[in-house]
Order: structure tokens, then sequence, then C-alpha cells
């Protein structure tokens, strides 16, 4: 009986007798997979590498320590009971393709909630639902499909990332054979008559052919799959008019060799891959060296309230805290660290983990994970693990909660290059077909130097270097934007909406001043203690002035843009705005304060002079001629006789703005073709800066963590804003200036490559080089773009 491949994990099949559509398992297992596979519409898995399945012969037994709590415990990221979630280190993710089925794994298992690939560090971040499936399962499932997980049992952690040197390795095969081939062409390069070289003249040429099949088959193979994959997709990509070169120089010279009609086209073969991996390799060297953790030190949170030995609260660097520290977390703070609760009822929002919205209370000696944000009251943790920037980092960009924000916008590469690759085709098609009929010996080179030349891997990287070197540039002056497509759609905006609190405002220079009934010690003491709960701009400002002392309040409830209430024994305190105090005495108000009424009986109120932040009539005047600007406010008209006379004209003020409001106004704008830009404090402001095209908080000294903002601006940078606005469209017109760079070379270079006179050789010299001098381009530009930001 004819040996079967299994057609799903490769292995050599026992029995023909498991077949599914004429194609032969070797196992029921394998089958099953495959009718998986094409109930839920993913049967391209099969294209997705050159012998399909990864899939180790025994895996049964090998995953049972997987059942032992304390080491799935380690391994987790997050474990509320319910949902988990784990990041595992899959070494067999190697291309786009890899990533689209591990992160369709909810479709093959329903119990995975969602999974989120990082391709440079080729692992997957799984969420599911612990009562349906457990860790062991989820790893089972990845080893059925060929992404088996590299765990390390010694320390009980994810397997550390071992280094790709595939790369390496392709570039060096592709160098020698080229240098080689090079070596073997000199006689025919040079006509030389002279009777050993032409008694070998053959067996130069054969070696020539032998020294192509590794470049052909090995170096340039992921040209082909990710050709092939395309092309099986229906979709005509960058890889396809490489492949096709390679292909057709291949083709055409071992037809030469084997007939005997020539020496072909190894040197060009070999010189072209030899270049491209080259110019790949140095693309690799110099994103590695662009590639940053944005320095988010000040900003996940800010800082965190530590509590001292004696009780005292303090402002510490989250990266200062360390385990055995106690943190006092407020209501609508996020908890940074794994932590154990000491005191206090927790309300934890774990959505910025999860994706679940639904919040989990949590009791005095409960586990506490990063990431979960406090609804209600104050609570006191202890915590157990130093805070991971990278974690910190990977919450704020969780893609969970920019779905649907960024799917109408188009990059510029996008607009740019989605119909290259038929517009190279169709030239290649017309000049071969044109030399076909003209002078037929110069057609195929002239078809291959046409692929070649156009190459389109200058306009591929003109947008990531840009982008990803101004990223750095803007994070080292205390911009923190969320990612490459923000920065785009910082360019693209044409209207600014400012929130006034905590935003145009500033809390360091305020002074308060309290008009009413004079309170008791008590009263004042639950005053504060009621505060210290609160991250309001005006909580945080009155807390900071009043002196009493503080006591534990467990029953409070904070209501968003109206106030905060609590009750300690026998007394019932509201703070807040006027109308959530029930003050009947002073219907119009309009001045900055914060009313106070205890056991439903008015007391008085507190009042703000505002200090506006140095160089806000300059911004708002830089911004004027090119943006439609508007202030909108939760606090009342008290300010705007002032702020008509420091702003501009043009700008609309709004005021009395609940958060709803303020999210419907930034909706009007866009449903007049407005790309809105709005900045705010990242509290009240929440939902207008996550409806907003670019949301910006700005942060001082306030110590939530909102993932619903875009970008983070360091308070002392406000009066820069204007000038972050031009950078972005500076990187714009870099990457534009690129391209023509980039049409400019394909235009001369496709002029000589369809009138015949560019050899393929120097063609695929020429193509490397061009990637290489818009990476030079793009950095040195950026670079002195970034020196003249203050």
């Amino acid at each position: 009986m004819e040996s079967k491949i299994c057609f799903h994990c490769g292995n050599e099949c026992d029995t023909d007798k498991i077949r599914v559509e004429e194609k032969f398992f070797c196992c029921n297992g394998c089958k099953t997979v495959f009718e998986i596979f094409s109930e839920n519409d993913l049967t391209c898995y099969y294209d997705f590498q050159n012998n399909p399945g990864a899939i180790p012969e025994e895996i049964q037994g090998k995953y049972d320590f997987l059942e032992n709590e304390s080491i799935v415990n380690k391994l987790l990221e997050f474990n509320d009971g319910n949902t988990q979630v784990v990041n595992l280190y899959i070494p067999h993710i190697h291309c786009s393709s890899c990533i689209w089925v591990l992160e369709n794994l909810h479709k093959l298992q329903k119990s995975i909630i969602n999974s989120q690939v990082n391709f440079p560090k080729k692992t997957v971040r799984i969420t599911y639902n612990l009562d349906e499936i457990s860790l062991q399962e989820v790893v089972l499932l990845l080893s059925s499909i060929g992404y088996e997980p590299y765990i390390s049992l010694e320390d009980y952690e994810v397997g550390k990332k071992k280094v790709d040197r595939s790369l390496i390795y392709k570039l060096g095969i592709a160098g020698f054979a080229f240098g080689n081939v090079m070596f073997l062409s000199f006689p025919e390069y040079f006509e030389v008559s002279e009777f050993w070289l032409e008694q070998y003249k053959g067996v130069f040429r054969w070696l020539m052919f032998f020294f192509s099949l590794p470049v052909v088959f090995y170096a340039a193979q992921d040209y082909f799959i990710s050709a092939y994959k395309g092309l099986r997709s229906k979709i005509l990509n960058i890889d396809v008019p490489i492949a096709l070169g390679v292909s057709v120089l291949f083709i055409r010279s071992s037809v030469e060799i084997i007939f005997d009609l020539g020496t072909g086209f190894f040197d060009s073969l070999t010189g072209l891959v030899f270049f491209l991996l080259l110019g790949k390799f140095f693309q690799q060297k110099t994103y590695n060296f662009l590639s940053f953790e944005r320095d988010y030190k000040s900003y996940f949170p800010i800082a965190v309230t530590r509590l001292t030995s004696e009780g005292k609260e303090e402002n510490a660097q989250i990266y200062d805290v360390k385990k055995g520290d106690r943190l006092l977390i407020r209501n609508q703070e996020l908890i940074p660290v794994d932590g154990i609760l000491i005191n206090g009822e927790a309300e934890i929002d774990y959505s910025f983990v999860t994706g679940e919205a639904i919040p989990v209370s949590k009791k005095s000696g409960d586990k506490l994970f990063a990431g979960g944000k406090q609804l209600s009251g104050i609570i006191e943790m202890e915590v157990l693990a130093s805070v991971s920037q990278s974690y910190l980092t990977q919450l704020w960009s969780n893609d969970v909660f920019q779905k649907d924000k960024n799917s109408s916008f188009k990059t510029l590469t996008d607009k740019i290059s989605q119909h290259f690759t038929i517009t190279i085709l169709i030239i290649a098609i017309i000049a071969t077909g044109f030399w076909w009929f003209y002078d037929a010996s110069k057609a195929l080179n002239v078809f291959t130097a046409v692929l070649i030349i156009a190459c389109p891997c200058a306009i591929a990287l003109a947008a990531p270097f840009t982008l990803g070197n101004m990223l750095r540039i803007l994070g080292k002056k205390k911009f923190y934007i969320k990612n490459a497509t923000v920065l785009e759609q910082l360019a693209a905006t044409d209207s600014v909406i400012f929130d006034k609190t905590g935003t145009l405002t500033t809390n360091k220079e305020n002074k308060i001043e309290y008009q009413g009934t004079g309170l008791e010690e008590l009263e004042k003491t639950v005053l504060k203690s009621t505060l210290r709960a609160s991250n309001h701009p005006l909580s945080r400002m009155l807390y900071d002035s009043l002196i009493e002392e503080t006591i534990t309040i467990e029953n409070f409830k904070e209501h968003t843009g109206k106030g905060i209430e609590a009750n300690y024994k026998q007394i019932k305190i509201k703070v807040g705005s006027s109308s959530f105090v029930n003050n009947i005495e002073e219907q119009i108000n309009l001045d900055t304060s914060v009313h106070i009424s205890i056991n439903d009986a008015y007391k008085g109120k507190y009042v703000f002079k505002n200090a506006y932040r140095k160089g806000v009539n300059n911004l708002f005047s830089e911004l004027k001629s090119n943006y439609e600007l508007a202030v909108v406010s939760g606090d009342n008209e008290g300010e705007k006789k002032y702020l008509q006379t420091i702003l501009p004209e043009n700008t609309t003020f709004l005021f009395n703005q609940k958060p709803e409001d303020k999210l419907s106004y930034v909706e009007k704008l866009q449903q007049k073709d407005k790309s809105v830009i709005m900045i705010g404090d990242g509290l009240n402001d929440a939902g207008a800066l996550a409806q907003s095209n670019v949301g910006i908080a700005l942060s001082e000294n306030i110590n939530v963590f909102s993932p619903a903002c875009d970008a983070i601006l360091d308070a002392s940078k406000f009066n820069q804003i204007a000038n972050y606005i031009k950078v972005s469209k500076k990187a714009i017109q870099i990457i534009k200036y690129s391209f023509l760079l980039s049409l400019l070379y394909n235009v001369i270079g496709l002029y000589f490559a369809t009138t015949g006179q560019l050899k393929p050789v120097i063609a695929a010299i020429l193509m490397p080089l061009s990637s290489i001098s818009i990476v030079v381009f793009t950095t040195v530009a950026t670079n002195l773009i970034g020196k003249k930001i203050k």
C-alpha cells in the first residue's frame, strides 16, 4: 500500500480509511480538527506553512502538570475564579497567517473569550472562561492545531523567547551562493577562451545551478509562502512581484543549463535574493534599534498613595512600589499591582484585562489583580509583586477598547499601496508583451527587471520608520501616544475641544475660601475622609487644603459629574454641585465651588478661585486659524466672561455639561465630518475621550489610569500642544516625501527596465539600496524635527 501523509499534521498514515474529501488523516483527532476548521471557515490554515502542522507525535500526558493548581497560578496573568488570562510563548508563529489563526481561537473553542498575538515576541495572550475550559485544554488545543507553546517548568514561567536566527542563516547561504556564482560566471562575463575553461564550462554552469537551489528553496522561501497565501486569499500582496521575479529567473536559467542554451541568470537570481535579504536584515536591525518600551513610569498611574508605617499618606512613583507596601486605592483608580485586600469593600472592574465589564466584589483577604479598577469607595491593599511596565503598557494598548474607533480610518500607506502591486504587474505584462514581438530575447529580462526594480518595500517602510521614531521622540518630550495610527489621526484633525477644570486650570495655584455655616470638628473630619476616596480635581484640591485627620469611611458612593455622598455613624454627608446637595437658597451659581450638606441640611460651599495654566491664550491663538475650538466644561458659567476676554472670538463655550453631554457634543461635530481632538483630565471626560478621533488625557497629580484615551500629556507640556500637532503633520509630510522619493526611483528604474537597458542583477542591487535610503531619510528627518521640539 502506498504510504499516505496526514493532511493535518504531516505524519505518515497507517491506514487510508480515515479520510474526508479525498484527504487522508492519521487519526480521528486530526480528522476532527480538520472538520472543526471546515465548519468555522478556517481551512486556510493548511496554506499557512510549507508542511502543514507542527504537532508533536505524542502529546498525551505531556501537559498533565497543568492539572497542578499551584503551577497554573504561576503561569497565569489574571485569575478571578471565572476568567483566566495566560500569555504563552509560541515558537511556531512566523507570519501574518499564524496571527490570523491564533486570533480566531474563539471560533474553534467558544470558551475562549479573546486571543491577541504579539508577533515580535511570538506570544499569544488568551482570555478564557474557566468554568468551561482549563489551561491544560487550551494548551492541548494549541498543540493540536500546530502551535504548541513552550513552557518552562524550571521557574514556572513562560519560556524565554529564543533568538530567531533564520534570517541570518538565509542571508549567509544567499551571500555564499552569490559570491561563488559570480566567481564561476567571470569567464562568461569576459568571454575568455581558454582550453580548460571551455572543457569545464558545463561543470561551472551546473555548479551555479546547484548553488542556486538552496537560495531559491530555502533563502527565498518566505517570499513564495507569503505570495502563495496572498493569492489563495485573493490578495495581491507586495511579495507577489518578488516571487514572480525569482521564479522567472530560476526557470529560465534552469532551462538554459539543462538544454545547454547558455549560462542563465544565476548571478542575477542569487544576487536578487541576497540583496533582498540584506535589505530585510538592515530593516530589522534598524527597527530593533527604534523599538522601545515607551517610558510610562509617571503615567500608569502617575503615582500611587502609599501608607507609611505610621499610617501617613505619601505619593510614591509606581515603580518605587515593592512587595509588602500598603497602598490606598481610591474610587476610579487602577490597581497597579497584584495584592491582598486589607480594608474596605471592593467592587473591581476587570474589563481592562478581560473585556468583561461586570464588576467583581472582593472582601478583606481576597487577592486583587493588577489592571482592575476600583468602582466604589476607598480600599487598602498590600502589595504582592512590583509593577510590570510592559503589563501596564499592554493594558493601555489593548485593542478590545478601540475596535470600532479606528475601523473607518485608512492609513496613508493603505491609500497609496493598495493598488501598487496590480499596477506593477500590468506594467510588467505590457512591457513584456511589447518586447516579445519586438525582440523576444529581451522579453523575460524586461519582465524580471520590472518586477524587481518596482519592489514596494520602500513604500512599506516609510510609515513604520517615520511614525515609530516620532513616537519615541514625542515620548521623550512627555507626550505619550498609544500607537502609530493615533499619530496619523492627530495630523488629520480639524477641531479641538478642551475641558476646563484640571485642563485649562491648574490646581497648584488655586485659592479656596469657605462660605457658609461653620462645620464642627467631626463634620470636617468626615468631610476630609469622604474627599479622600474621590479623584475629582476639585475634591483632591479641597482634600489637600484641609488639615484634619482622616477616619475610615466604608459607606461611600460617587455620582459622576455630580458629587459624592457618604455615611459615618449618625452623619450623612453630601459633597458636590449645588443641585446635588439640594441647595434651595442658591439656584444661580456662577463660581467654581464645592457645596456641602450634612444630614440633608445645607451647610455652605468652598469657593475656588481658578488659576489658568500659563500659555493658555497663546495656545488658542496658535490653533484658531486652522482649528474649530471649544471649551466644554461641567462647571457653571462663572468663568465665561473672563474666558471670552482671553480666548479667540470663534471659540465655542459650553458650561454645565454632564459627561454624556460632552460625548454628545463630540458626536455632533463628527456628524459634520469633523475630526476631533478631545483634551481632558481623563475623569469626567472619559466618554468624550473615547468618542473623539484622538483623546488626550492631561495628567498632573491624578492617580487615575484611563485606557479610554489615545495619548497622555504631561501637564507641564500643556502649552506645547500646538507644536505636537504640527510635528504630527510634519511626520506625514516626511512619509509623503518618502513616497515621492520611492516613486521617483521607480519611475527611473522602470524606464530602464521596460526599455531593456537594466539587467536583473543591477535591479537586485538598486532595490534594497532604495529601501535603505528611505530608512535613513526618515530616521534623519524625524530626528532633526525632534531636536526642534521643546
